[in-house]
């Protein structure tokens, strides 16, 4: 493990020098100050984990110092050394920031057990940093796959909307990564530190989408066993994304209009007005415009909810953006499946790209985990992808007077054929081979070689 970085600011040459000896026999790696102000030149280079701060020095005390470090070093763990007595000036330290403070004269041995606590403490925070970022890391605009010009302008609108409170509508079909987009609009905004509560309105009962929105008080209804807050509340100064708006019931969106107008909400069963502070994204797939004409969706509902709108263009409009999905799709599966999947061939990658995609990302998505779960290995060859997509000769393989199963059957000979021909070819036609990555014995790959006639 690499030394945690210990930076000692105090304007008293002896105690710099005791310190330093005996945190560099425990194995830190140690720097000295005699100031607030050389401590922070020195900060961009030695980049200390931690830092030992004298309160009571010339020139910028600890204080001063401490703020000014937590303002261009949130990260770092401070602890404050005082006089003795001089409590009231370590409360004030750990108020703007201080983990802990230290009372003179020293105890050695209780100043190592609190810097070690502080480093398991720095270590803590950035094991949390890494697994936020990586969590968060498939909802940012840098993962988002745009390579065609129609998916560039939506991430540009979406960074526009960012940095405000704006509410915000996602108009797409299915499939084509609205809440991909609702989550990195989330996540770069001044609310990103808290976590974005999705709500699908066409999932929930019609007898429970109050409830679940705005919340209930116990005794509200039969089934009301204590008080529930609702989604509204959860996302209190988050984001609350609404996806299939359109399936919002009437009663709901009255009171919807009524808490984004006020502010302010009144759980089932409740009479107290409960202030909440939320952002609105919303999606759909539906023509708001045409709900509104039918009188399913209210008017004044929708003025405040399309604020900002992003239009999601389906993937057959964006086919420049097949390949590298595809790419990212392969680096995903590798490793949630243990698969062994390198790329895949220029036939089958024609193949996809040149396929209308009804279900979009999602069915893209789909059908390369299917893909890969057949392949396993190697290369996706056409005779690995689905049969939709991959399609078929009717004039050769179809025969209408035969039957489904007949037909079925006919073919599954072609999808094996397929299959054991791309293997044999990537193998160099070495039959152990070609058997193991089919996960097939050398006998049934000869059999299966004889019946088709592959050689």
């Amino acid at each position: 493990m690499i030394a945690d970085r210990v930076l000692i600011v105090d304007d008293e040459e002896k105690i710099r020098k005791i310190f330093s000896r005996l945190l560099t026999d425990e194995g830190y790696r140690v720097k000295a100050v005699d100031s607030g102000t050389s401590a922070l030149k020195v900060f961009p280079v030695f980049k200390p984990h931690l830092v030992l701060l004298d309160q009571n020095m010339p020139g910028l005390n600890g204080i001063e110092t401490l703020m000014r470090i937590r303002e261009q070093y949130p990260e770092t763990v401070v602890i404050i050394i005082t006089a003795y007595g001089a409590v009231s000036l370590a409360v004030e330290a750990i108020k703007k920031g201080a983990y802990d403070y230290l009372e003179k004269p020293v105890d050695n041995d209780k100043m190592l057990l609190l810097l070690q606590r502080a480093a398991d403490h720095h270590r803590m925070n950035a094991e949390l940093k890494r697994l936020r970022h990586k969590l968060n890391a498939p909802f940012s605009f840098d993962h988002i796959v745009a390579a065609s010009y129609e998916m560039k302008q939506v991430i540009e609108q979406a960074r526009c909307v960012c940095e405000t409170d704006a509410t915000v509508m996602i108009t797409g079909e299915s499939g084509v990564g609205k809440e991909v987009i609702a989550s990195a609009i989330h996540n770069n905004s001044n609310r990103g530190k808290k976590q974005m509560i999705a709500v699908n309105c066409g999932a929930i009962p019609m007898t429970l989408i109050e409830s679940e929105l705005f919340g209930h008080e116990k005794g509200a209804f039969t089934d009301a066993r204590w008080t529930k807050p609702g989604k509204f509340e959860q996302a209190n100064e988050s984001t609350l994304f609404l996806d299939e708006i359109a399936e919002l019931p009437s009663d709901a969106q009255v009171k919807m209009l009524r808490v984004l107008e006020e502010k302010k909400l009144t759980r089932l069963g409740g009479k107290a007005a409960i202030p909440v502070d939320v952002r609105i994204i919303s999606a759909t797939n539906k023509n708001l415009e045409e709900k509104v004409q039918q009188g399913s969706f209210r008017l004044d509902l929708l003025y405040r909810l399309n604020i900002f709108t992003i239009s999601i263009p389906p993937l057959r409009e964006r086919k420049e953006d097949i390949p590298l999905l595809a790419e990212l799709f392969l680096r995903n599966y590798n490793d949630q499946l243990k698969l062994k999947v390198n790329n895949i061939t220029e036939s089958a990658m024609k193949q996809l790209c040149s396929y209308t995609w009804p279900g979009n990302v999602r069915d893209l998505q789909n059908a390369l985990q299917s893909a890969m779960l057949i392949a396993r290995s190697g290369s996706i060859t056409i005779g690995h992808l689905p049969l939709r997509i991959k399609g078929y000769d009717h004039s050769d393989d179809v025969d209408m007077h035969s039957g489904l199963d007949a037909n079925i059957r006919r073919q599954n000979e072609k999808t094996e054929i397929g299959l054991i021909r791309e293997a044999l070819r990537s193998c160099s036609y070495n039959r152990t081979e070609t058997a193991r990555r089919l996960r097939i014995s050398r006998k049934t790959l000869f059999n299966k070689m004889k019946k088709y006639r592959l050689g």
